[in-house]
């Protein structure tokens, strides 16, 4: 079986997507659509498939599924109306930039016949793979953990300065960190922290603790005005004697012992999309539409990363820590 898949969005995220399932002998992709023509147009002609103009245009077209790859604050929307039509559905990050948005989402995600994958693109990063696969095997049992990830500027591309889009900051760099923080360590028990606005009109800098019900606790900092030191995101994690460290999406080391050889990964020569995870997060998807594997990234997995970033709002608005889970809406 062939899937057929439609691209709704053709920015930056959405050409990845598109050369992904381009080269995917089970992918043929009939469309991508986007409210702007000339961008359509553009992507369109180079993975050799339909400009459209609509969601609708691509339903019209006999989509298996389709890829929301819109703006953070237009996400709930066509993924709900994509789930109500009958059609398997892949999102990019956020979920949803409210708990409301994320919950609607999630709901009707259980209703629908298709299938729903959130693009948290870091799960499936060599790097944090690497770093996986050590607790899980027992190897690194984790205590304390350092966790920061931050952005150079919210200048470029225009957008990602502007809340109303984004959703926020959080929404649109440091959600990627604080899943990451489930996916390594498990669900988070209570945050606290402080947030400065300093440089860009909404708050754009943060120093956070997270307290795992594992028992791991978390320093994690996040920063929107670093101008691109690098390393910009770095994930160190502590057991007892040993020590496991990331550096950007590029390198990973783990020391076991205080005498033991040091082991590491260099993923600094692979293709931008493999060692970020897109080809495999895109592969797993298509795998789950055809029933020959299981589903990557759930509405519930999605809708608790966007309970930690509520949760981090709250805590740093009110000064106080916040307890998880937050309440669902009502």
């Amino acid at each position: 079986m062939t899937v057929r898949v439609g691209i709704l969005g053709a920015g930056f995220i959405g050409r990845i997507h598109a050369l992904n399932l381009h080269r995917d002998s089970r992918v043929s992709l009939v469309g991508v659509a986007d409210v702007i023509p000339r961008a359509a147009d553009r992507l369109a002609a180079e993975v050799e498939t339909a400009a459209l103009h609509s969601l609708a245009d691509l339903l019209d077209r006999g989509v298996d599924a389709v890829y929301v790859c819109t703006p953070n604050a237009q996400h709930v929307e066509p993924v709900t109306i994509a789930l109500a039509a009958g059609v398997h559905v892949f999102s990019e990050k956020p979920m949803a930039t409210s708990l409301r948005g994320a919950w609607e989402i999630r709901e009707a995600a259980r209703r629908a016949r298709g299938i729903y994958q959130l693009g948290l693109n870091r799960r499936f990063a060599r790097v944090y793979t690497f770093l996986k696969g050590l607790i899980d095997d027992g190897r690194l049992r984790p205590l304390l953990a350092q966790m920061k990830h931050n952005r150079g500027e919210l200048q470029q591309p225009p957008w990602t300065g502007d809340p109303s889009v984004t959703g926020g900051y959080l929404y649109e760099t440091p959600v990627h960190l604080f899943d990451m923080g489930r996916f390594l360590f498990g669900d988070v028990e209570e945050i606290s922290g402080v947030a400065r606005q300093s440089v860009y009109g909404e708050p754009d800098g943060f120093v956070l603790l997270f307290r795992f019900r594992s028992g791991v606790v978390a320093s994690v900092t996040s920063v929107a005005h670093t101008s691109w030191f690098f390393p910009y995101e770095r994930v160190e994690v502590y057991g007892p004697h040993q020590t496991a460290v990331t550096e950007e999406l590029e390198r990973a080391w783990y020391s076991p012992g205080m005498r033991d050889q040091v082991e590491g990964i260099d993923c600094f020569q692979m293709p931008f999309e493999e060692k970020w995870g897109y080809v495999e997060e895109d592969r797993r998807f298509i795998g789950a539409v055809l029933g020959d594997g299981s589903l990557a990234v759930s509405a519930d997995e999605g809708y608790r990363a966007t309970e930690l970033v509520e949760a981090v709002y709250q805590a740093v608005r009110s000064g106080a820590a916040v307890r998880l889970p937050l309440p669902e809406p009502a």
